[in-house]
């Protein structure tokens, strides 16, 4: 991890990054840890499903998106809250960036962990088609869960459905019919990583209709470095974030909670994620992101 200090004029906003609706799931674990805190909320949504891009392309659009963001809004810390682009830009955005940027990975090691304390020997990893061919997966499961039997299901539906349960769909029916047959091929996978970060927003759905399943995602660790990290800038400064996170000399918003400005690069007002952080208890900020798109 990068531990530049950051730029002194730095406010402690908190940029998250995502090509959709996926790093709410990210956003809404960040939020438990500091519940009066700036985001940035912004997505690529003229790129909008990164699983149809080419890496190719995604290695250059990625950080030339982030570090026009970053310049533009001046967060204390990035999060890459996409598995996607954590894998392909998070590398070279650490070296260009004067800020620190954390990026998310596949829950492998906390699944390998469980599956350990339960005596279980196997457990899934559901992912994007593209993440569950990567060779960093394949170093993942290697360095993390050897030993055990790790069974992988490339959804190319997950991410929509996701997208549209957000907006008040029901989709419930489309999910058991989609994930029911791989979960029955094997009876004893009882513990599921949720390798994409817009799966957990169907955390709710995946619960109710597989209760007896142990679904694993990485929003509470992102959540714990981020705070880890954003007390590291902000102690740089020679500023104190207090326990009732609002308070004077907190070095956060003044506020009494949290808000958040939405940025997306698309056409499309997303109307389904402003939704959902609103019931969050977010107080929501609509600003498309204009931006040179280099294909």
């Amino acid at each position: 991890m990068v531990t530049s200090t950051p730029h002194a004029s730095r406010d402690n906003s908190i940029l998250i990054f995502d090509s959709g609706a996926g790093g709410l799931s990210i956003l809404r674990e960040v939020r438990k840890k500091l519940p009066v805190t700036r985001f940035h909320y912004l997505m690529d949504t003229a790129c909008f499903p990164y699983g149809n891009q080419s890496d190719s392309l995604l290695e250059r659009r990625i950080p030339e998106l982030c570090k026009a963001a970053v310049e533009r809004f001046d967060p204390a810390v990035l999060v890459l809250a996409c598995n996607t682009a954590s894998t392909l830009a998070l590398p070279l955005l650490r070296e260009v960036l004067d800020i620190p940027v954390v990026g998310v990975v596949p829950a492998v090691r906390v699944a390998a962990g469980h599956c350990a304390s339960s005596a279980d020997t196997s457990f899934g990893l559901l992912a994007t088609p593209a993440t569950v061919k990567r060779p960093y997966t394949d170093n993942l499961i290697s360095d993390f869960a050897d030993g055990f039997e790790v069974h992988r299901f490339g959804s190319p539906l997950l991410v929509s459905y996701a997208e549209r349960a957000i907006s008040g769909e029901d989709v419930s029916s489309e999910l058991e019919a989609h994930l029911g047959p791989w979960l029955e091929t094997y009876p004893d996978m009882k513990a599921i990583v949720l390798g994409c970060t817009h799966y957990p927003l169907l955390r709710e759905e995946l619960e109710h209709l597989w209760p007896d399943h142990h679904w694993i995602d990485s929003g509470e660790a992102i959540a714990r470095q981020t705070d880890k990290i954003l007390r590291a800038a902000v102690s740089t400064r020679s500023v104190n974030i207090s326990e009732s996170r609002g308070s004077p000399g907190s070095g956060l918003p003044g506020e009494t909670e949290s808000h958040t400005c939405l940025h997306w690069t698309g056409r499309q007002e997303p109307d389904g994620v402003a939704g959902y952080l609103s019931e969050l208890g977010e107080h929501v900020k609509r600003m498309p992101f204009d931006w040179p798109i280099t294909q």
